[in-house]
């Protein structure tokens, strides 16, 4: 039976260091960021030593959920994706052609389907094939980045953006981008029962570079490859570290 070590987390909250700009490409758009988490030297490690969200399945990571769908174009790359896998790289190849690979929550909203404990894409350790989600597997046969096959929320995570209308004094407005770190509550009041998660823990706080520079197709997706440019500048500029990375 296989034993599960304890794994450290940070603390939730702790001082962080925010810088904000101009989107060089449009003046009504204000990037407002977490450097400290931009910085830091956080990494995937599935399959590495990740313990998983649910410590009764360890080899399943933060898959044991339905991936929320952001929208029907969420859901079109989704779908089609699903199309082109073949049953050698994905388990549930013959439940998500029989039953479809979308479910609904209960508040309607859509996302893919659990099956047996996990996400239909997720393929089961002992598979006899790649073990992980198979939408991952099938960008890199395609040569393509995975943000291009996977659901918005998986290719995103644990990087968070949001989205603020703001009026200053004079009346002006703007729109606010906030790009920062998706810890626990990310997840809303769930996640404060995830057995583990690894925004916060030193052991996921192992990658070679800073995330600004490994998730840096991730980041130019969400917010453009000017303010990207400029992201990258003011990381370099502004001293801070992540506890989880010290």
């Amino acid at each position: 039976m296989r034993t599960l070590r304890k794994v450290a987390e940070v603390a939730l909250d702790f001082p962080r260091t925010w810088v904000e700009f101009a989107d060089p490409a449009d003046p009504q758009v204000v990037v407002r960021a977490d450097v400290t988490w931009l910085t830091s030297r956080w990494t995937c490690i599935f399959a590495r030593g990740c313990p998983g969200i649910d410590a009764s399945r360890p080899d399943d990571g933060c898959c044991v959920h339905g991936a929320h769908l952001t929208d029907e174009d969420d859901r079109a790359r989704v779908e089609a994706a699903a199309s082109r896998l073949e049953p050698h790289e994905w388990q549930m190849i013959r439940r998500g052609r029989r039953g479809g690979v979308i479910a609904h929550d209960a508040d309607g909203a859509a996302t893919t389907r659990v099956v047996d404990g996990a996400c239909i894409f997720h393929n089961r350790l002992g598979f006899d094939g790649p073990h992980g989600c198979a939408l991952h597997g099938l960008a890199l046969r395609e040569g393509r980045h995975p943000l291009e096959t996977k659901p918005d929320v998986c290719w995103q995570l644990p990087i968070r953006r949001d989205f603020r209308e703001v009026t200053r004094p004079d009346g002006t407005t703007y729109t606010e981008v906030t790009i920062g770190e998706f810890d626990r509550r990310g997840w809303g009041a769930g996640g404060h029962r995830l057995d583990w998660y690894c925004s916060g823990s030193p052991d996921a706080h192992v990658g070679r570079e800073q995330v600004v520079h490994s998730s840096r197709a991730e980041l130019v997706a969400l917010i453009g490859p000017a303010a990207y440019a400029e992201l990258v500048r003011l990381c370099a500029t502004v001293p801070t570290r992540h506890p989880a990375s010290a």
